[in-house]
């Protein structure tokens, strides 16, 4: 039980000692902690290129999708550490149950009954220049007209449907 006691202190002051995590470009995603003296810091010279492929469904209808949650963590990280936003080029190619997550407020609330936490984050994302592709043969099978449910947001190759 000493044991116990002296490992679970440990951890507690180990983990007092870390800043709180920074979140300046997308603020639902999970945020960034500069670990100092890191082998593998991000650098302002680098280009940074990324696909995201969004297949799985959030756990919790009022939590991000898992490829946008990634995505999001990845774009906080470069914005904490400076690294200009044209340096990072991601992409989220949405299918399978994840499409679900990117109906507009209105199908979203009536599936799920909540509000859609995904279209902040693709809108936050998009001002920093990630890109978001989905077939449009998916939207058919859920029987969705074809108006956009992103207006804020442009869609590449095909659109977000509602």
């Amino acid at each position: 039980m000493k044991t116990f006691i002296i490992l679970i202190s440990t951890i507690m002051l180990a983990a007092g000692q870390w800043p709180a995590p920074k979140a300046p470009a997308v603020s639902g995603a999970d945020g960034y902690v500069e670990i100092p003296n890191a082998a593998l810091a991000p650098t302002k010279n680098s280009t940074y290129r990324a696909i995201f492929d969004a297949t799985r469904p959030a756990d919790k209808p009022t939590e991000l999708l898992p490829a946008l949650n990634m995505a999001g963590s990845e774009l906080n990280a470069f914005a904490a550490a400076n690294v200009p936003m044209a340096n990072a080029r991601f992409a989220v190619v949405f299918h399978g149950p994840a499409v679900d997550g990117i109906l507009d407020e209105a199908h979203y609330n009536a599936k799920f009954g909540a509000n859609n936490p995904n279209l902040k984050a693709i809108v936050e994302m998009k001002k920093r220049g990630g890109s978001f592709l989905s077939a449009a043969s998916i939207w058919q099978p859920r029987r969705l007209s074809r108006k956009p449910s992103c207006p804020r947001s442009r869609w590449r190759r095909t659109r977000c449907w509602s």
